[in-house]
């Protein structure tokens, strides 16, 4: 099926990308993998099949509230701000992965690009072709006090900030996902594990580094 702007695809594949992405606890696969989608903020509380296993990731999401009923996705490497606050402060204990899923999403409609973390009030925050070159535009506002990322050093693949997020409205199904990317070999056997009882054959991957 033919994306709705496949031109932001386009776009995409010119730039070299390949992953877009989304960072999440070991319990989080299991109930991404029950259920057949990454579902937004919003829509998880009341989901049967991930009741039990769901925790947020981010515990204070106050600021993005309208926002609650998108995923929110990285291109190309995972936000490691947010992550390490994640994985090193509210949940010190998790196994974390790593979801990668292809350019093709991101032509879906109603996808929102953002230049920045969504919840900073200078991000800007678009849709279609102009909203995905944004992100890599030569420099971009972000925090709140009138400062400015450029892109010197950022490759072709990186957003100009690295904050910077896809928002997905709804749910993403995983039929996209090419690739789940583990900090160790232990943690990739389990996750191998889990996917032997889904119809799904992405690839495992061990990355530590994906992950600092």
């Amino acid at each position: 099926m033919e994306p709705r702007c496949p031109a932001v695809v386009a776009a995409a594949r010119d730039r070299g990308i390949t992953d877009v992405v989304h960072f999440t606890r070991y319990s989080g696969l299991v109930g991404i993998l029950g259920t057949g989608d990454v579902k937004g903020r919003s829509y998880l509380a009341d989901e049967e099949l991930v009741e039990f296993v769901y925790q947020a990731n981010a515990e204070d999401r106050s600021r993005d509230t309208p926002w609650h009923d998108y995923v929110n996705l990285s291109v190309t490497a995972i936000n490691m701000s947010l992550f390490e606050i994640a994985s090193q402060t509210w949940h010190p204990s998790s196994e974390w992965v790593i979801l990668c899923f292809g350019p093709e999403i991101l032509g879906d409609p109603g996808v929102v690009f953002t230049t920045s973390n969504n919840a900073y009030p200078t991000t800007h925050r678009a849709s279609g072709i102009d909203g995905f070159n944004q992100m890599f535009a030569a420099s971009v506002p972000w925090g709140y006090y009138d400062s400015t990322h450029t892109r010197l050093a950022r490759a072709a693949t990186e957003t100009t900030d690295p904050l910077a997020e896809v928002l997905y409205p709804h749910s993403l199904g995983v039929d996209n996902l090419h690739t789940v990317v583990v900090p160790s070999d232990d943690l990739g056997d389990r996750v191998h594990a889990a996917l032997s009882l889904s119809p799904l054959s992405p690839n495992i991957r061990c990355d530590p580094g994906a992950f600092r």
